[in-house]
């Protein structure tokens, strides 16, 4: 079944984000994972967002998800991500 990562933060620091994702794209592309949208403004239908940069990312499993997750390669490079747009990421069940 696959998941759905959802990454939305707050850009403090743009060199270092662009950074973070020219080495965090390889990672997920090594564990069969793929960006399926991408959003620095997203329209707000309903309620509030904290943090407007949203990125979603598909991995086949959640075990896939896992192996890119806690991957020494990514986890090497995981504070770019945190110091440069702090936010939240989850990860989404999909369906069948």
């Amino acid at each position: 079944m696959p998941v759905y990562v959802v990454a939305q933060g707050r850009i403090e620091d743009r060199e270092q984000l662009d950074e973070y994702v020219s080495r965090a794209l390889p990672t997920i592309k090594a564990c069969g994972g793929r960006v399926i949208g991408f959003d620095e403004a997203p329209e707000v239908v309903e309620g509030e967002i904290e943090h407007p940069r949203t990125v979603i990312v598909e991995f086949a499993s959640e075990e896939a998800f896992r192996a890119w997750y806690d991957s020494a390669d990514y986890q090497a490079i995981l504070p770019l991500r945190t110091e440069s747009a702090p936010g939240t990421l989850i990860v989404v069940r999909g369906i069948g």
